[in-house]
């Protein structure tokens, strides 16, 4: 396993990588291979070094923010949001609903790149972008099409904060991250004057229009002029606090009645692979893996969830055989254009699952 995560860095697909394998709450494997910078300089990357999330902040924070507005009853799945009669999405009949968003069936666009029209804006630029939402056309009726969209969950953050009263980085660490002790896991918000942060955080990108390489400073455009808190990205953590996060969501699925801090029959729900539209492999802002060219290989069962970001990160857990994988890369150092993770994900994954459950295979090292 090692050796193929040395490979990784050898052809370049990543500078490095920390790679997390779990079986129910025993950690198989947790290591860190490479490097978290090539340049200005190379720095050796370890098991505590802190990675831009990206997407896995759909499901790792916003989509918990809303299982928690669901269960105390302050959002509907399937009711469209009143709020959404600020804008244009009340008038798209079928109207959207929290659901539709989750499963990303809304029919909105996958992207739009706001940032570009708000650099050099000042004032509220979220609510900007958020009222931007509201007008696009939508591509398909919703509930009828699939289509990834960042966009959903946009809207999926100010529904949050609406029904919650709070904004998603303050939320989620005070009931979420805190309680549970997991403390890489959080947004960072932008600092004043745009200072670089120090390890140990992974370095992604060699920002052309911010002047820079990014380190600890969100990598996506639209996150970034919102000042670095999102729904679609932003949330920053180590491969040990995304295992620790997502086997206390295991614990509850696995008892209904279970006294932690989430509901097991809503988890249940979220982690049900949606029946509309017509062939998702959707859940709710979690995925599934396709039945053909799934980043989780061949061996995960059809009751598995994860999700994957666009900086080279990724988790996917086997609920059938309580197996837990998580993946931190930097692939997007020092330039976006790196897509050999797109290979890579479904090869380590086949060949994790082989390791764990072949009786022939020599047990993982510590």
């Amino acid at each position: 396993m090692h050796q193929l995560l040395g490979k990784g860095v050898d052809q370049g697909v990543f500078p490095g990588a920390v790679l997390l394998v779990a079986r129910g709450e025993e950690v198989l494997f947790h290591r860190a291979v490479g490097y978290a910078s090539l340049i200005p300089k190379k720095e050796p990357l370890s098991t505590a070094t802190v990675f831009d999330l990206a997407s896995l902040t759909k499901p790792l924070a916003t989509t918990l923010a809303v299982m928690k507005s669901v269960e105390e009853g302050r959002l509907d799945l399937d009711r469209p949001p009143a709020l959404f009669k600020k804008g244009g999405l009340s008038n798209k009949e079928p109207g959207i609903t929290v659901r539709h968003l989750l499963a990303h069936s809304s029919g909105l666009p996958a992207y739009q790149p706001y940032y570009a029209l708000l650099l050099h804006q000042q004032g509220d630029l979220k609510g900007l972008i958020r009222r931007f939402v509201l007008q696009e056309p939508l591509w398909s009726p919703p509930g009828t099409k699939t289509l990834y969209s960042d966009l959903g969950f946009i809207l999926l953050e100010w529904l949050v904060e609406e029904a919650l009263g709070e904004d998603l980085h303050s939320w989620t660490q005070r009931c979420l991250y805190r309680p549970l002790g997991l403390s890489t896991l959080g947004f960072r918000p932008i600092t004043p004057y745009g200072a670089a942060r120090p390890e140990p955080y992974a370095a992604t990108e060699d920002c052309s229009w911010r002047g820079k390489v990014l380190r600890g400073e969100v990598h996506d455009d639209n996150t970034y002029v919102v000042g670095g808190v999102s729904g679609q990205a932003g949330l920053f953590g180590t491969a040990w606090d995304i295992f620790r996060l997502l086997r206390e969501l295991k614990r509850a699925y696995d008892r209904p009645r279970y006294s932690g801090l989430f509901d097991g029959r809503w988890v249940r729900t979220f982690w049900k692979r949606q029946d509309r539209p017509r062939g998702t492999t959707r859940a709710l802002g979690f995925d599934t893996p396709a039945r053909r060219g799934s980043s989780a290989g061949k061996f995960f069962s059809s009751r598995s969830v994860g999700h994957l970001g666009f900086t080279g990160t990724s988790f996917w857990y086997d609920l059938e055989k309580d197996f837990l994988v998580v993946l931190l890369t930097n692939r997007v150092h020092p330039s976006r254009r790196n897509e050999g993770i797109k290979a890579f994900r479904p090869l380590i994954h086949d060949r994790i699952v082989r390791t764990v459950f072949s009786s022939k295979a020599a047990p993982f090292s510590p």
